[in-house]
């Protein structure tokens, strides 16, 4: 029987580093003091593009030719591009199309991009590996998430401007005859908190006939823990439906958003620290990506190894959240 796992991750983040301070004193001058914000969210630092010349794109392309490097594959070993992103650098054609450019991929790959804002990135790994798992003729899948967040940061709002961080994440999926890789996955959706985080505030068509604007995401206060009694059951359905108890599983990549969510739901599942993969102190929050980097990371340091059964969550605006189990 095929399963699908993953072959090879790899992240490009860009070289410019900024640290808390600059934020702090950034909004001390118009007033506020974010020192215990940046605590709950968990920032130290954050990877900051400061080239005109790069962008979302340009980030996945990079992403991307390493992944490609580190498994040994060439574009023309993919079968399927899938690339994430709330930040499209282009609308028409597809992100993805140039990725495929890039990397001299073959005629037939199956292109596509896809947006299910920060949970988008999870949501491709999911429906990619579902597909293969139908399709006798897509063997590999190539899966990016890659959010240009600086680009659309209000410097006014601390929960944009100095939470957000830029980097790309590369996923190599492919089949194996091996008990291993995708599981199963769950979600959740509720769309009465659809007009909490808006870009374009009020809609592409009124930012281009003069009515709106485009320069930076709305980010209207609420209670972002509202989703959390709703992930615990979801995490609570999705281990009973496959027969997994909490203890079996070894690590948990969740979304980098708020430290403070992770540590909830570390508390209401007493998970020892040595499960719980945190890079948001690092990396600032980047989007679709992160979850995946969180693996990256893992995997990097050693406390991921071949094997271990991960569970993924993270949240995208509306709200909908995606957990997902996977055997590395």
């Amino acid at each position: 029987m095929a399963n699908i796992r993953i072959n090879s991750i790899e992240v490009y983040h860009p070289n410019k580093v900024v640290k808390n301070d600059y934020y702090i004193d950034h909004f001390k001058q118009r007033g506020r003091d974010i020192t215990h914000f940046l605590e709950v969210m968990g920032r130290k630092e954050r990877y900051l593009s400061d080239n005109n010349s790069e962008n979302g794109i340009t980030m996945a392309i990079e992403a991307s030719k390493l992944v490609l490097e580190k498994a040994g594959m060439t574009g023309m070993d993919i079968d399927m591009i899938i690339f994430s992103t709330q930040v499209p650098e282009k609308t028409v054609p597809t992100n993805a199309m140039y990725v495929h450019h890039a990397i001299n991929g073959k005629k037939d790959t199956i292109v596509m991009d896809a947006n299910a804002n920060c949970a988008g990135m999870t949501i491709s790994i999911e429906q990619a590996s579902r597909y293969m798992l139908s399709n006798p003729h897509v063997n590999t899948a190539l899966i990016i998430g890659s959010d240009h967040f600086s680009l659309i940061a209000n410097p006014e709002e601390e929960i944009t401007y100095a939470n957000f961080g830029d980097a790309a994440c590369a996923v190599i999926l492919e089949k194996t005859n091996e008990n291993t890789g995708f599981i199963d996955a769950i979600y959740e959706v509720d769309s009465n908190y659809r007009d909490n985080i808006l870009y374009p505030e009020k809609g592409l068509s009124h930012a281009l006939n003069g009515n709106g604007s485009i320069d930076y995401m709305k980010w209207l206060p609420f209670d972002g823990s509202v989703s959390l009694p709703f992930t615990y059951e979801k995490i609570e359905k999705l281990l009973k439906r496959n027969h997994l108890d909490i203890e079996e599983i070894n690590s948990y990549c969740l979304s980098q958003f708020a430290l403070s969510n992770i540590l909830k739901i570390q508390e209401r599942f007493n998970i020892p620290d040595q499960k719980m993969i945190y890079v948001g102190d690092r990396y600032g929050y980047t989007g679709t990506s992160s979850p995946f980097i969180a693996l990256y990371e893992g995997i990097e340091s050693g406390r991921i190894k071949r094997g271990d059964l991960i569970l993924f969550w993270t949240i995208g605006g509306g709200h909908e959240f995606i957990t997902m189990l996977f055997k590395y």
